[in-house]
């Protein structure tokens, strides 16, 4: 829970946020004469999985309320490469004890914004700010310790 500031009382409320994730669509050639998957088509599988995902693995302190997939997917050319991409966005709105529990959930390469959607304010107290710092700085070091195993 997080406090809000209401008729001048501090009161303890649930933090609610919408947060979009961006999948992107992999193809992979099949060979000469067998044309790929469009890149569309693998974005939106993408999503579909990573969406079932969210649904049914638990996240501590993190409520799922709603996943919507409605949004189209989209194409575009990154950097120097001539060849589209597709992602496919979804938004998921969730519910957080505290915010340094929606640190975990957010950290990852498909995160593109998120929207607070409740309270309209919100008071940290010093505890707060140095829990949610260390909380980003322990999903940091997980990050780079699978980068470095992979390879990366």
């Amino acid at each position: 829970m997080v406090k809000s500031r209401v008729d001048n009382d501090l009161i303890n409320v649930p933090l609610k946020l919408k947060v979009r994730f961006d999948y992107r669509g992999v193809t992979k050639p099949k060979g000469i004469f067998f044309s790929s998957k469009n890149i569309e088509s693998a974005a939106e599988e993408a999503r579909e999985h990573k969406a079932a995902l969210l649904r049914n693995v638990p996240f501590q302190g993190i409520q799922i309320e709603d996943i919507e997939t409605s949004t189209h997917p989209y194409t575009v050319v990154e950097g120097n490469n001539t060849t589209p991409v597709a992602y496919a966005p979804v938004i998921v709105t969730i519910t957080a004890e505290a915010i340094e529990d929606v640190v975990r959930f957010i950290m990852r390469d498909e995160f593109r914004k998120v929207e607070v959607v409740e309270p309209d304010t919100m008071e940290l107290s010093k505890q707060d700010i140095e829990r949610f710092l260390f909380r980003a700085n322990e999903e940091l070091r997980g990050i780079r310790s699978q980068m470095e195993r992979r390879g990366d």
